[in-house]
């Protein structure tokens, strides 16, 4: 059986992420999503089919204010979002400088089970908590 990736060089995997990662960042800079009109980021199927809010709502306005230095925006748009996105950003690059040099590393951010169960259910449970229309849950809706 033949595996591409045996004979690839290390640094493709990394690569090809942040070619996907800039394509993204490309689009939100040039769709921006906090607009209407032609240019606007289409809306959310489950949104625009349901009226409700999915999990994700706001993940790309939050996205975009970030972007421009904009952090209480952001956190508005959708605070977890905000909260995920310097863990991510260190995962990626503690996954990619151990793939691309195995001398410089940064060492590996170790989740248990347990954070990342507690994590997914604080964003269930800030699903379900944004689409309440009362009052201390519709500064959450976006």
């Amino acid at each position: 059986m033949y595996r591409l990736w045996a004979r690839s060089p290390r640094w493709t995997a990394p690569l090809l992420v942040l070619l996907c990662f800039s394509g993204g960042v490309a689009y939100t800079f040039g769709a921006h999503p906090t607009g209407t009109g032609a240019f606007a980021s289409p809306t959310c199927l489950v949104k625009l089919t349901t009226g409700f809010d999915c999990p994700g709502c706001g993940g790309t306005r939050a996205f975009y204010f970030l972007m421009h230095g904009n952090i209480p925006a952001a956190a508005r748009s959708h605070i977890l979002a905000v909260f995920a996105a310097p863990f991510l950003v260190y995962m990626y690059l503690s996954w990619s400088t151990g793939l691309i040099s195995k001398s410089k590393r940064l060492p590996m951010l170790r989740l248990s089970p347990l954070a990342i169960s507690l994590f997914l259910i604080a964003w269930g449970v800030f699903s379900v908590l944004r689409n309440l229309p009362w009052a201390p849950f519709t500064w959450l809706f976006v």
